[in-house]
């Protein structure tokens, strides 16, 4: 089999863990070669492997959706949610076939100015305001309209998304295989406005009360200035992402493991 990998650090090109893992990988007959674009994705590549963080993960998730690629996360960052894979258990699962393809829905932004066209996220979708002044954000789902946000900005979150920038916006966690997605303001100035989950068929239309030119909307860890005066169009894309998962991931050990979920002395066994 033949494998791309991904790395985004440049200073893990010499780590040990690194060079480790490639050559467990190259002993256990597996062809691996570096990519950093779709162009350098040679023909009978199988897997693309992202090494580092959640950050490089996100941008691997886009280059293997260009290359109609599955792509697997292995851990050389931080909290490694996404990337929950250890270094030292990835090559003895895949030699083994220890594994399997899950596919995970995304979310999709259009009505981008600039000529960005429209632009895929895996975790969420969101507007931020460019300057001091409090934004005002209009919804509508479905073409019913929500009560106007007054926040920092406001966003649009997978349930993959859900343990990521949603969490800190006060969101509820989603398993990863639900079809649904969250509609959460960012440090609203209301006591009465709550995130709501929406089913991932819906249609969002968002447009702005900004006393700015722009606003900053983030597509996962991509940044684009938007016209204040422009309407954006949010809608789920079911099962497009091809996730690896190595046998025995459970994303409730993640969630207590990393997220230190129920972290309670009382939950605590002598």
């Amino acid at each position: 089999m033949k494998f791309a990998y991904y790395l985004k650090d440049r200073r893990l090109d010499l780590d040990e863990r690194v060079l480790g893992l490639l050559a467990d990988l190259g002993a256990a007959g597996f062809d691996v070669y570096p990519a950093l674009c779709a162009q350098d994705i040679t023909e009978g590549t199988e897997m693309l492997l992202s090494f580092g963080g959640d950050g490089t993960f996100l941008s691997a998730a886009a280059l293997a959706l260009e290359a109609s690629l599955p792509v697997l996360g292995v851990n050389f960052g931080r909290l490694g949610f996404l990337s929950e894979n250890k270094p030292e258990d990835v090559a003895r699962a895949l030699a083994c076939k220890d594994y399997s393809v899950r596919r995970r829905g995304m979310v999709r932004v259009s009505g981008l100015s600039g000529g960005d066209g429209p632009q895929l996220a895996l975790n969420e979708v969101c507007v931020l305001r460019k300057g001091a002044a409090m934004l005002g954000v209009d919804v509508e789902i479905d073409s019913r309209p929500l009560p106007t946000y007054w926040a920092d900005g406001l966003l649009v979150a997978t349930s993959c998304g859900s343990t990521a920038y949603a969490l800190s916006a006060g969101g509820p966690i989603c398993m990863p295989d639900s079809r649904v997605l969250i509609v959460a303001p960012v440090a609203p100035h209301n006591l009465n406005v709550r995130p709501l989950v929406v089913p991932d068929t819906s249609r969002i239309k968002i447009s702005f009360q900004s006393r700015d030119s722009f606003v900053t909307l983030t597509a996962d860890n991509r940044g684009y200035d938007v016209p204040s005066t422009a309407t954006l169009e949010i809608e789920g894309v079911p099962e497009v992402l091809q996730r690896v998962e190595l046998g025995g991931f459970s994303f409730i050990e993640a969630l207590r493991s990393r997220l230190m979920w129920g972290g309670d002395v009382r939950n605590v066994k002598d």
